[in-house]
C-alpha cells in the first residue's frame, strides 16, 4: 500500500474522541499519525496501520 506523508487515512477503529481519519506525519517501520478531530498523535507499526486501514483520501 502507497502511505505518503500528509496523506488522511481512514481506519477500521474510532479514536476515542469519535473520529475515524488521521494524518500521516512520517512514515517508515512505524507511522506517526496525527487524530484530525483532536490533535492527539500517535506513533503504530506499520503492520498494524496496514490491516487496519479503510482508505485513503
Amino acid at each position: 500500500m502507497d502511505i505518503q506523508v500528509g496523506n488522511i487515512i481512514k481506519l477500521k477503529k474510532q479514536h476515542p474522541c469519535g473520529n475515524y481519519e488521521w494524518e500521516v506525519l512520517r512514515v517508515g517501520a512505524d507511522f506517526r499519525l496525527k487524530c484530525m478531530g483532536c490533535g492527539h498523535q500517535i506513533m503504530v507499526p506499520r503492520k498494524s496501520v496496514e490491516k487496519n486501514i479503510k482508505g485513503i483520501r
